[in-house]
């Protein structure tokens, strides 16, 4: 979708008392520019908007550590709110201005995310894997020790399912960015990721990490 050989500027800051990663895309041509889970801190989130003209809010999943600015946000901005359609966290309603599922594509000026729903750690959850590019934002679902929290055994299961469907297929090149601490290249956690998977895990839920 670009033939141009510059990408897509990524801009992270930590947010909230977790803390939380939130991202800030900018087109290096259009200056177009999009927020990416707003957690906290709306005068942070505000100047990582600097020097670029922001088209939309986007939401990785609907936990209160990724949202907890948003309002604020769509007032400061006033653009549209583009996420999963759910079901949220806790039933909340959004009043979103564009539902987000596999396949989709969101244009940020020159240049375009694609969408992957990676339902687990919540229902609501969605990656974006920028195109034509190696990076991805994947919100809480694996961290460079393991996969996102869980708090039923359903929802463990639906989280490795999403390992082996979403996941493992993206190359090894991938750098993936998180909700919560560092970034990681896939290529390094993949044999782990498989071994995990391999494992017969019961009725677990919670916590889990690549070696348990």
């Amino acid at each position: 979708m670009n033939d141009n050989p510059a990408r897509l500027e990524l801009r992270q800051r930590q947010v909230g008392p977790w803390p939380m990663n939130t991202y800030t895309l900018v087109c290096p041509i259009t200056r177009t520019s999009v927020l990416i889970d707003p957690g906290a801190d709306p005068d942070m989130l505000e100047l990582m908007l600097d020097d670029s003209h922001p088209a939309a809010i986007l939401l990785t999943h609907t936990h209160f550590d990724h949202i907890g600015a948003l309002d604020e946000m769509r007032t400061r901005l006033n653009v549209p709110l583009m996420c999963h359609s759910g079901p949220h966290v806790d039933g909340l309603h959004l009043d979103a201005d564009r539902h987000l599922d596999t396949g989709d594509f969101v244009l940020v000026g020159d240049f375009a995310l694609q969408v992957h729903h990676a339902p687990g750690h919540t229902q609501d959850q969605i990656c974006f894997l920028l195109v034509d590019d190696h990076r991805a934002i994947v919100g809480d679902t694996i961290f460079e020790g393991g996969p996102g929290k869980t708090w039923a055994p359903e929802d463990f299961d639906t989280t490795c399912q999403t390992l082996r469907q979403v996941i493992l297929p993206w190359q090894d090149e991938t750098i993936c960015y998180p909700g919560h601490g560092p970034s990681f290249r896939l290529g390094d956690q993949r044999e782990n990721i498989k071994a995990f998977l391999a494992k017969e895990h019961g009725d677990f839920f919670g916590d889990a990490t690549w070696g348990m």
